[in-house]
């Protein structure tokens, strides 16, 4: 360690642990350091510990409290040399006098270099960088000491200088801050001269250049807020108007609350805010070297109305790992190392109006093994304290982005239905893929692998692959909003179903085995909505037409030289996509855009009505003051010309001469 402070982490149940600290000298006949045992303490010579303990991990702590500041004359309690310290300290977990953990740190701390004395009330004048420039050689950057290539460093002797001579840096950089410009008559500088450059030369001193600008920065900026902590709040006891729909959720210390999500991409980002009203439910693949804690339940959230609420927690334990475990690199052994880890977390906020009322939240905790991946489950409800059951929606009569598309069975008892797409697990068949359900707004592509023999059946495999994907869609009708009601059917839209083509059963590939024609092995799902709304500015969009169709392709066994195996793959996928349609037909267009388009703006380069563009408001090129001036002259201009070209004010001049 080379700092005051430094922090470690014991892994695993700190209940009944001794933790102390100790210095380890080293003996000097054999030049090994001393034994440590159990018997030490939380303080030793000038150090100290702090042991913060945590469900699975406890935090280590060791600072020394000393001063580090150089010593001034007549001055104690400070460092006499700049290597401050030289210690080896050893930081000792024990249970019963038996030691379960040892760390050993060797720490080299040096003074600090930061001064405290009293200051020199004699102030360095520093010049005016409008008139001269503030340094005289810009590439003296090392103090006492030569800079290679920097011939007006004057630290740099005429021997060094004579290793560099032929390399100096050029220009201003180099030293030359008040070099002659190309508009000095005196200049030489430019290799075409035209012939009027004597006219409009100029004469002046170097000492005027242009050049001094490169040293003057009249204006500043103001620091910005950083974008991960938003001025929520001024005070805790200030009111809030509330959050609105998509809001950032905010905790006590005035940050993000953050659990994990999924991103763009697929994969999971731990500190992802959460939105206000907005539900999601995630899974992210992880194992005990990558594992890691999320934010502590205990911390508070900010309820939109400026004052905080806790978390009530309720800790369970998973019964069936199974779920979870999907993977598992070796046997458990006994010297195999576990954790006890979250699995999954369940949020739910009960919110009225623009505000959160309560947060429950249910964590279900497992042993996970080294070598296991484990699949995290983690979801977020909101439900309105209106809500006389779980299942009640938060009253968004429209859809959202990201949120499940609402399914029916119109034909069953239970009119409950599911629209799902594949999420593969293990190998990716499809015998072990779990379902997905299909989120509103968002394209998708999944599938999975079918085992196929070489000696299959090709109308038994038609209907094989037709079988497994229709297990995705077990609905009738699609929900046109959020919240369709069951009970009420012009709330749904029926699915409309084109069958995959029925090749004729006494086609066949000729003597040939393991070919097959026309396999549906593509599902594709097409969702036609519109924007019908909005609710408190949020657009509010509905399903207005489902379509299913199948694509077929010409599955083939594949094999090596010889087909020793008899076992092939055939993809089966299954692609979602959304198609947005304009919810009322565009505006017609008008008889004079019809009969005279070279006047329409958007069909032509040139634009008549803008040709005043520049004197409207509408123009930010430049201050309105400088375009009203520059209109008045452009005015007066062509009243002038107008004057002169009319045939009186001819004759009015040539009786004036007579």
């Amino acid at each position: 360690m080379s700092g005051p402070r430094v922090n470690s982490f014991f892994l695993g149940n700190s209940s009944g642990v001794n933790f102390s600290i100790i210095l380890s000298p080293i003996d000097e006949e054999t030049g090994k350091q001393q034994l440590a045992n159990c018997s030490g303490s939380k303080r030793a010579g000038e150090w100290n510990l702090n042991v913060t303990p945590g469900m699975n991990t406890s935090k280590v702590t060791i600072s020394l409290t000393r001063n580090l500041q150089l010593c001034l004359p007549n001055a104690t309690d400070c460092c006499t040399t700049p290597l401050c310290m030289v210690e080896t300290l050893q930081v000792l977990a024990c249970r019963d006098s038996v030691m379960l953990a040892h760390l050993l740190i060797q720490a080299e701390i040096y003074a600090s270099s930061s001064f405290t004395g009293n200051v020199s009330e004699n102030a360095t004048i520093i010049p005016n960088q409008v008139f001269q420039p503030l340094g005289s050689c810009p590439c003296d950057l090392t103090a006492g000491a030569c800079d290679v290539r920097c011939c007006c460093d004057p630290e740099c002797t005429s021997d060094l200088k004579q290793l560099f001579n032929e390399s100096c840096f050029t220009g201003v950089f180099g030293g030359d801050v008040n070099p002659p410009f190309d508009q000095l008559c005196s200049s030489q500088s430019m290799e075409y001269t035209p012939d009027w450059f004597p006219f409009l030369c100029v004469q002046s001193s170097l000492n005027n250049t242009p050049f001094l600008g490169y040293f003057y920065h009249g204006s500043t900026s103001t620091p910005r807020v950083p974008l991960f902590k938003i001025p929520l709040q001024t005070s805790p006891g200030k009111l809030l108007t509330g959050y609105r729909q998509g809001d950032p959720i905010m905790t006590e210390e005035n940050e993000y609350f953050t659990i994990p999500q999924q991103s763009m991409a697929g994969q999971c980002v731990g500190n992802a805010p959460v939105a206000y009203l907005q539900n999601f439910d995630v899974k992210c693949l992880t194992n005990l070297a990558s594992y890691k804690e999320g934010l502590p339940h205990d911390v508070r959230i900010n309820t939109g109305a400026g004052d905080f609420i806790q978390q009530n927690v309720i800790y369970r334990t998973i019964t069936n790992m199974g779920k979870f475990i999907t993977e598992s690199e070796s046997l458990h052994t006994a010297e195999v190392l576990c954790q006890n880890v979250t699995f999954a977390e369940h949020y739910t906020f009960i919110w009225k109006d623009k505000n959160i009322e309560q947060i429950n939240v249910t964590v279900f905790l497992g042993s996970l093994c080294d070598g296991e991946i484990l699949t995290q489950r983690f979801t977020v409800k909101f439900l309105s304290l209106k809500s006389t059951n779980a299942t009640e929606l938060f009253g968004n009569p429209g859809y959202q982005v990201g949120k499940p598309v609402r399914a029916a069975n119109m034909n069953a008892s239970d009119t409950f239905g599911s629209l799902n797409i594949w999420q593969p697990a293990g190998r990716g068949l499809c015998t072990s893929a779990a379902y997905t359900p299909v989120l509103f707004g968002l394209d998708s592509l999944s599938g999975c692998i079918l085992e196929v023999g070489i000696n299959e059946d090709c109308g038994l495999l038609r209907g094989k692959v037709t079988e497994k994907l229709n297990s995705l869609i077990q609905a009738t009708h699609i929900g046109k909003r959020d919240n369709s009601s069951y009970s009420d059917l012009n709330d749904w839209v029926e699915i409309i179903r084109l069958d995959p083509f029925n090749s004729d059963t006494n086609v066949s590939s000729g003597n040939l085995k393991g070919i097959c024609l026309d396999i549906p092995a593509n599902l594709n799902i097409r969702i036609i909505f519109a924007d019908v709304g909005a609710v408190q500015g949020i657009p509010q969009q509905e399903i207005l037409a489902v379509q299913i169709s199948y694509s077929t392709v010409i599955w083939q066994f594949q094999c090596g030289l010889i087909c020793e195996n008899s076992i092939s793959f055939l993809p089966v996928t299954a692609s979602v996509q959304f198609i947005k349609v304009p919810a009322q037909p565009p505006i017609p267009m008008t008889r004079f855009q019809i009969n005279y388009t070279e006047f329409d703006c958007n069909r032509n380069d040139v634009c008549w009505p803008q040709l005043l563009y520049p004197l409207t408001r509408f123009y930010t090129g430049e201050p309105y003051s400088q375009c009203l001036a520059k209109g008045l002259s452009l005015a007066f201009l062509v009243l002038l010309a107008a004057i002169m070209s009319n045939p009186w004010f001819s004759k009015l001049r040539n009786s004036s001469l007579v």
